[in-house]
């Protein structure tokens, strides 16, 4: 990549060992969300998830940091179009059918915060910065949004987040949920690849089940108990518990039923 092209602002992916990484690249803004990086983001989910060989997605930011938001200038464009295709960048995020973790560097702000709510987990470094900042805007945070943020930390930190719109550490972010484990500076590359090797070894069928249930669809339990049984996970995952080795896990995706 040449350096004029390095500048553009684009998403960029690369899948290796059955990780696809995912990174916002407009370093020129604090890789912050053009209105075309909004609109390719769920085409981008679609193809990575009709690989057969992506078993856990990274969204990540270029350099030292994560997402500053969506980028200010499209919203003298459309406000309105540019935040219905965040909402369905992050509704393409949130439904990607495997693991998905936001690895945080720096800031995390605006649109940046929405997309790592989207994802399940979300890794940051110490020095990561976090906000959620449409009332220094004017513009009405979604609703999709606004409860991925409730479930995560609460209605009360929600509120505080939105109501005022200013930073948080990643302490702060840590002990209210907002993310899942805090990394010191330099430390999260290494982690993240440590959590995905595990991410990867596990059954693939219990996780896309525990991602269903765990957003609202209690109603598939009949779904998944046919999925497990045609599976062969069963009975791979206690035939290598008894012989004290690791499980090769068969399944990859929903049979028809």
């Amino acid at each position: 990549m040449d350096s004029i092209r390095s500048m553009e602002p684009q998403l960029l992916h690369r899948v290796a060992d059955s990780v696809a990484t995912v990174v916002v690249h407009h370093p020129a803004k604090r890789n912050a969300m053009t209105t075309a990086m909004w609109r390719a983001l769920p085409g981008l989910l679609d193809g990575l998830a009709a690989d057969p060989g992506v078993r856990a997605l990274v969204l990540t930011g270029e350099g030292a940091t994560f997402c500053a938001g969506a980028d200010i200038s499209t919203l003298r464009e459309s406000a309105e179009e540019a935040q219905g295709l965040a909402v369905r960048a992050e509704e393409a995020l949130a439904a990607f059918p495997r693991p998905t973790l936001a690895a945080i560097r720096g800031h995390c702000v605006g649109g940046g915060a929405q997309l790592a709510a989207a994802c399940d987990l979300r890794f940051a470094e110490e020095t990561a910065l976090f906000g959620v900042t449409p009332a220094k805007l004017g513009v009405v945070y979604p609703a999709s949004a606004t409860r991925r943020l409730v479930a995560l930390t609460g209605p009360a930190t929600a509120k505080y987040l939105l109501f005022g719109g200013e930073l948080i550490d990643a302490a702060r972010a840590l002990r209210t949920g907002l993310v899942d484990e805090v990394l010191p500076e330099g430390g999260l590359g290494k982690r993240v690849a440590e959590f995905t090797r595990v991410l990867v070894s596990r059954s693939l069928l219990t996780q896309a089940a525990a991602k269903e249930f765990a957003a609202g669809r209690t109603d598939r339990d009949a779904h998944w108990a046919a999925q497990a049984r045609g599976s062969g996970d069963t009975a791979e995952g206690v035939a290598a518990f008894l012989e004290r080795r690791q499980p090769r896990f068969g399944w990859n995706g929903p049979s028809s039923g």
